[in-house]
Parts: structure tokens; C-alpha cells; sequence
């Protein structure tokens, strides 16, 4: 039996504006100095979303606590600076941010680089991204911070750490109750299904161990005055690693942004993150699973691997490995084109 996506519930105003940003494709560095953030800032609303539909492929937007995915994560900078995000704030290229294809929003979520072991928490506001499989698009600070924005995408792991406090500071659960007392609209049908999102083994050693700081890296201002959790503080709380102790008192306060900005960047010991596959499907029955993987022999090295998650194993159907990202992308471009829409690329 094959486990596609399972979904959830978003207006029609932010449908219209993920149109808007499907347009999103892997941004290369620009020559053109950082400008300063948009004069006008919208708070934004906490939002989950129906399903949608871009370039022929389903997202199903949901609440995800166990959320442990890898895949090719791309950055996206001063062509979106200063627009509105999917959940109606405003991007700004130099604040620690990121757009993800289904997490709630806004939402903590930890991106690791495979490729170099840093890490850090940012947070996701907008949708994306839509090109070749990414798992999820930064902004161009946080891939500054993570050391890939030179060269366009890197090996990334992305876990869900918890909800994010809207951009004015206030809890997103407070705007979600009020959400859910008026008269959300639902599709009345959608395809269904649900994705298995696959729980990867911790890094080698303890993250709190090999935390490391530059001179470049930021500091964590104290926010212990508010009355709400900060975004800080929901970091502390997840064993991630240690927070610094308060160097300046000048940052704004409530502000989720500017607290994630002064953030130490972590340097973690990753495990495994070599190779590139793209995975066509998870199945619990090998049988469904050979059959899957005979319909595409013909594009290439494909093999079955097992994998127990929650107490049920499943077999997973694999193009790969590829040694270069390029590769990876043609593969799925190709999978895509013969109907294998859920296909996407996974590092391991």
C-alpha cells in the first residue's frame, strides 16, 4: 500500500498567494550589497493550509511534530525582498528565515548543512520552494550562516523544533484559536493519502558537545522579560545545543527575528549525508514495492531499501546514488514527467 500526503486547512487568500510564489527557482549569489529591510512590516497570521497544487504536483500542508527530513536546500534573496509571504508578513532577505512546501507557518524548524555540520533554527514563513524537489528555500542570511550561499544549494537536514511567535512577538497559538472560530473555507475534494515522513538517527556525538562560535556568529539577546516564550528560549528547550549568555540589551524585544539573528551558529557532527537519491515511494509490501521499481528500470540504478519506522517497515523505491545535485535533478525531472509525482530527492 502506498502512503502519499494527508491534509489540512487554508484560505483562499493565501492559495492566491502561494501563485505568487511558485515562481521561486534556486537563487545564485548576487553581486549587489544587502539593502535594508522593507519600512513597512506585516505581523502575518498563523496559517496551515488546504492542499494546492503547483506544476502538476499535490502539497499537503499539516501540523508535523516529528518532522525529520533531508533533502537540497536552496536560498532565495533580493528578487522577493520586500514582498508579502504566504502567511502575510514581509520577506526581508536579511533576517533569518525560510519558506517550506508544508510546514505550518510560522513555524521553528532546524536546518542542518550535511556538507560542513553547521546549524542553526530558523523560521518559516512562506511557501516554496517549487523547483526540482528542494526540501526547503532560506533566506539569504540564514544560507550566509549555514556557509552554502556562494554556491547556490547544499546536502541539508531539516527537523521541526515547534511553533514560532508571530513577527509582532504574540503566540501563533492565540492566532490559530481565532482562526479557527470563524468560517474557514474547506475544499470540498482533494486527493488524499499521507506521506511518511522518516525519522533520521541522531549526529554521532551530542549537539550540546560541539557547539562553536566565530567571530562572525551571533550572540542570543536575553528575552526572559516577556510574558510569551521566546523564540530563544523554545530553542533552549528542545536540547539543541546551548544558548550564550545575553551580551547587549539593545535588540529589539518580542521581535522572533531579530532574536534568532544573534543566535550562535552550531557546528554538529553529521552522520552519513554522502549520497543523493531520489526516492519514488514507501511501501508495506514488497511486492508493491518490486513492482514499483521494475515500471522504472529503464531510468537508471534502482534498488529497494528497508526501512522501520514507528514499528512498520517500509520499502523504499530509489533512483541513485548520484554524486552531483545536477544528476539528482535530471532523475527527478524525469520521474516527474512519466507521473511519479511524488517523487523527490533525500540525502543520506
Amino acid at each position: 500500500m502506498f502512503l502519499a500526503l494527508a491534509a489540512l486547512g487554508l484560505s483562499g487568500c493565501a492559495e492566491t498567494q502561494l501563485v505568487a510564489h511558485a515562481t521561486k527557482s534556486v537563487v545564485r549569489p548576487d553581486p549587489t550589497p544587502p539593502v535594508s529591510a522593507p519600512a513597512g512590516r506585516g505581523t502575518g497570521i498563523y496559517k496551515v493550509g488546504n492542499p494546492y497544487q503547483i506544476n502538476g504536483v499535490w502539497y499537503y500542508p499539516k501540523e508535523d511534530a516529528n518532522y525529520d527530513e533531508t533533502g537540497i536546500g536552496s536560498w532565495y534573496g533580493e528578487q522577493f525582498h520586500g514582498r508579502a509571504t504566504a502567511n502575510g508578513e514581509v520577506f526581508d532577505m536579511n533576517e533569518v528565515t525560510a519558506a517550506h512546501t508544508t510546514l505550518p507557518m510560522p513555524s521553528l524548524v532546524r536546518v542542518t548543512n550535511m556538507e560542513n555540520g553547521r546549524s542553526i533554527v530558523v523560521r518559516v514563513n512562506d511557501r516554496g520552494p517549487y523547483v526540482n524537489g528542494r526540501v526547503i528555500d532560506l533566506s539569504r542570511r540564514s544560507a550566509q550562516l549555514l556557509g552554502y550561499d556562494r554556491q547556490g544549494t547544499a546536502k541539508v537536514r531539516v527537523q521541526y523544533v515547534g511553533p514560532a511567535p508571530l513577527a509582532d512577538g504574540t503566540t501563533a497559538v492565540a492566532s490559530a484559536a481565532a482562526q479557527r472560530s470563524g468560517n474557514e473555507e474547506r475544499p470540498s475534494a482533494s486527493p488524499r493519502g499521507a506521506v511518511v515522513s522518516e525519522a533520521l538517527p541522531p549526529p554521532a556525538s551530542p549537539r550540546g558537545n560541539n557547539a562553536a562560535r566565530n567571530s562572525s556568529s551571533p550572540n542570543v539577546v536575553d528575552s526572559t522579560t516577556s510574558s510569551q516564550p521566546s523564540s530563544v528560549q523554545i530553542m533552549a528547550n528542545t536540547n539543541q545545543g546551548p544558548v550564550a549568555a545575553p551580551t547587549s540589551g539593545n535588540a529589539p524585544r518580542g521581535n522572533p527575528n531579530a532574536e534568532l539573528a544573534r543566535q550562535p551558529v552550531q557546528t554538529v557532527a553529521v552522520a552519513g549525508g554522502k549520497n543523493i537519491y531520489v526516492q519514488v515511494g514507501a511501501f508495506t509490501q514488497h511486492e508493491n514495492a518490486s513492482r514499483a521499481a521494475a515500471s522504472i528500470s529503464n531510468y537508471g540504478r534502482v534498488g529497494i531499501s528497508s526501512r522501520v519506522v514507528n514499528n512498520q517497515e517500509f520499502f523504499r523505491v530509489r533512483l541513485g546514488p548520484y554524486d552531483q545535485v545536477s544528476s539528482a535533478d535530471a532523475a527527478l525531472q524525469q520521474m516527474l514527467s512519466i507521473g511519479q509525482t511524488n517523487a523527490r530527492i533525500i540525502v543520506e
